[in-house]
């Protein structure tokens, strides 16, 4: 990256107005994150259409058995992405390139090599941790069949997300988008051919994922390091430290709180489902897929904010910090009421197009998905203040943050409300730990802002 392409970023982080900067870098991440979702909800959706009756309902809840391990691959992900990605773009906004260009490389050859570790031990241990998972006897072997090739793809998912997190903390989201949402509609095309074309049941749905996550992987690699405008991904400056690390992890950790405690919360969930069956794990699985594609675009809006957030607060521009902040909370609000209001109208139908066959299913989704939605407009608020946190390098409070809404009190609300509620209590869980994540954001994120107008501007 050249000095002057460095002072045009510059330029752009610091002095053009948020409402222009934020969302010119938030769409492209908007979109992937939603194509990441569809994709996600599409293995769910095809896989669910296997056959008519339990064993199309116990492929559905197999996928959804399993996308709390593929939570916690990426929660692992997001934490070196974040971790490396907010002190690259800090350094950068204190025009120390090298450090920049360190954390690059660090978070990448780290994401690979855990991704190896992360895969080769899951296919070890495959059978035991699917029933950890919340698999039982009838989902068993549709798990087993779809993790085999999750875990030999997770390498790539890994450093696609990393490198997707890397161009995205330089204000280069446009080709992080062209990476991931090529993955995506890769992978819609693929299902129904294996799955149905080449018979390969909920395999075929794995071997899709697999297949498109190596794809994505090597657009993101070549994006990074064939493009003249970015840090370039190099063994020369992959430097580990326990010092570095350790400032991987303090700003990484609010990602991992968010994601990783939402993967044990979701194995939790698929065992209290189970005492309803495999139709309430199935039904609750798809309610989870639909909810996350909801949240995906609030997601990827904040993902649009943080370049700027840390990048002015690393150059010490505070109101501007503020400013972004309040705009991002707003936006996001206002989506996601349009969203959750849209969605509320027709829940029934939304359900009923993953697993049409089965009533029982489509009666416990439905109620699901509807209380839920009563909770939506908190998210904008709840999302923002964990990624504004996160990004100014409030490690401990963004991951005290990140861990609430499905970890320190979804878990909680799972362990007291089914016993006392039975299967009522189960879909009140999240909404009830939605409720109380906003309350504690309202207080750690008003005593930050409190401080941060106390700090001066310093000149630009």
């Amino acid at each position: 990256m050249s000095r002057a392409e460095e002072m045009s970023r510059g330029e752009m982080m610091l002095h053009q107005p948020v409402h222009r900067v934020i969302p010119r870098l938030a769409v492209p991440t908007i979109i992937s994150m939603l194509i990441t979702s569809i994709y996600n909800m599409a293995d769910t959706y095809f896989v669910g259409q296997i056959s008519i009756g339990g064993d199309g309902t116990a492929a559905a809840a197999a996928v959804g058995v399993l996308f709390s391990a593929m939570a916690m691959i990426q929660a692992i992900a997001f934490t070196i992405g974040m971790g490396c990605g907010a002190n690259m773009s800090r350094a950068m906004g204190a025009r120390n390139l090298d450090e920049a260009r360190t954390f690059v490389s660090l978070g990448f050859f780290t994401a690979v090599g855990c991704g190896v570790v992360i895969g080769g031990a899951g296919l070890l241990m495959m059978d035991d941790l699917v029933r950890l998972l919340g698999a039982t006897e009838t989902i068993l072997p549709y798990a087993r069949a779809y993790a085999t090739y999750i875990f030999y793809a997770t390498p790539f998912m890994m450093g696609s997300l990393v490198l997707n997190n890397l161009l995205r903390f330089q204000g280069h989201s446009f080709y992080g988008m062209v990476g991931m949402a090529t993955g995506g509609l890769l992978n819609m095309a693929l299902d129904p051919l294996l799955i149905f074309g080449l018979n390969l049941g909920t395999a075929g749905a794995a071997i899709a994922t697999a297949i498109s996550q190596l794809v994505s992987f090597c657009i993101l690699l070549a994006m990074t390091n064939l493009r003249g405008d970015a840090l370039h991904v190099s063994l020369h400056w992959f430097r580990p430290s326990v010092k570095l690390y350790g400032r991987m992890l303090y700003n990484g950790m609010p990602s991992l709180g968010r994601q990783g405690i939402a993967a044990i919360s979701t194995a939790l969930l698929n065992n209290t489902a189970a005492a309803w069956g495999d139709p309430a794990i199935a039904a609750m699985s798809i309610v989870g897929r639909f909810i996350f594609f909801i949240n995906s675009s609030v997601i990827g809006f904040g993902q649009g904010f943080q370049p700027v957030c840390a990048y002015c607060y690393g150059a010490g521009r505070y109101s501007r910090v503020r400013e972004a902040y309040r705009f991002c909370v707003w936006v996001s609000t206002a989506i996601l009421v349009v969203l959750g209001v849209g969605s509320f109208l027709v829940a029934e139908p939304i359900v009923t197009l993953f697993r049409r066959e089965d009533a029982e299913v489509i009666a416990i989704g439905t109620r699901a998905m509807q209380l839920q939605l009563l909770t939506i407009p908190l998210w904008g608020f709840i999302t923002m203040s964990n990624m504004f946190t996160q990004s100014i390098g409030y490690g401990v409070r963004a991951t005290i943050i990140a861990s609430a809404r499905q970890g320190i009190f979804l878990i909680p609300m799972l362990l007291i409300l089914p016993p006392l509620l039975g299967l009522t209590g189960l879909q009140l869980a999240q909404p009830a730990a939605d409720l109380l994540t906003f309350v504690l954001s309202l207080a750690v994120v008003g005593g930050i802002l409190r401080q941060m107008k106390q700090m001066p501007d310093k000149a630009s």
